[in-house]
């Protein structure tokens, strides 16, 4: 099932929803110190706007200036990225894509890591994901 539109994130865009849950609530000139590379000051406004239009954020007024906050939980944006990835790169497969994140020439992962995917495996089989 292909994910709306308006729920589609940029990477910028993405970038700035990534600033505003590290810090909960920043003004445009905050959300562009935070960007590497950072594009105008302008250009962080439209994209404020745009995620505004998309319902993934909101603002209030603080001290005669606009302080932006997520309006969308970090797992529910997470949870639409990875679909977008899946479906994207990898024809909707889960197995595709955990293979690749298995795969020892892309990913290093600790035996605490492994044994969390494997309990999480065992659930999902129990039917308890």
């Amino acid at each position: 099932m292909a994910e709306p539109a308006e729920h589609k994130l940029s990477r910028r865009e993405r970038q700035i929803m990534d600033v505003l849950y590290q810090r909960q609530r920043a003004s445009a000139a905050e959300i562009r110190q935070s960007l590497a590379s950072p594009p105008s000051y302008s250009a962080v406004r439209a994209l404020l706007r745009i995620l505004e239009e998309k319902g993934h954020i909101r603002h209030a007024e603080k001290d005669l200036r606009y302080v932006y906050f997520p309006t969308v939980s970090r797992r529910r944006v997470r949870r639409a990225a990875l679909r977008h990835l899946v479906e994207t790169f990898f024809d909707g497969s889960a197995a595709q894509t955990v293979a690749t994140l298995l795969d020892p020439s892309t990913a290093r992962m600790s035996e605490s890591e492994l044994d969390r995917i494997s309990e999480l495996i065992a659930k999902a089989r129990k039917g308890g994901a």
